[in-house]
């Protein structure tokens, strides 16, 4: 592959904490003390969801600049539903998202239709939504006009 992007993370972990650099960006991950963290971060999975929040807007835009379309702003609500027993070992429950939903509230004069524009093309670019995709976690994705 002649075009390749590397993206990195490093750090330490002590307890259910870890400290990262990713570039010139710091970040904490950590659980809540009901896990036994110290609360000093999002935990992994809610970090998860923000990415694809980010990854979504990221695109959009790219998407908005290709097609010409007027995007002033986009406002997310990014939830995943999870079985917990998995996580804590049970064999028989799926250790990951059983499904996720993003709604979207698109800041713009362009038509609904063109907003579902923007949302397919988004969607079909963005590495994080078409990774959960190809992991098979349904996603629920609603775009409507602010």
């Amino acid at each position: 592959m002649a075009n390749k992007m590397t993206f990195q993370a490093t750090g330490t972990s002590q307890k259910m904490k870890s400290q990262l650099t990713l570039g010139n960006h710091e970040l904490t991950i950590d659980e809540p003390p009901n896990m036994g963290g110290t609360d000093q971060g999002p935990d992994p999975l809610s970090t998860l969801l923000a990415s694809l929040a980010g990854c979504e807007n990221v695109i959009a835009n790219l998407v908005a600049k290709d097609i010409g379309f007027d995007l002033q702003g986009i406002e997310f609500d990014v939830k995943g539903d999870l079985d917990p027993r998995g996580l804590m070992g049970q064999a028989d429950i799926q250790p990951y998202f059983n499904q996720i939903y993003v709604h979207a509230i698109v800041k713009t004069d362009e038509t609904v239709e063109r907003i579902q524009e923007l949302k397919e093309k988004t969607d079909a670019r963005c590495p994080v939504f078409t990774t959960f995709e190809a992991a098979g976690i349904p996603i629920e994705a609603t775009w409507e006009k602010a």
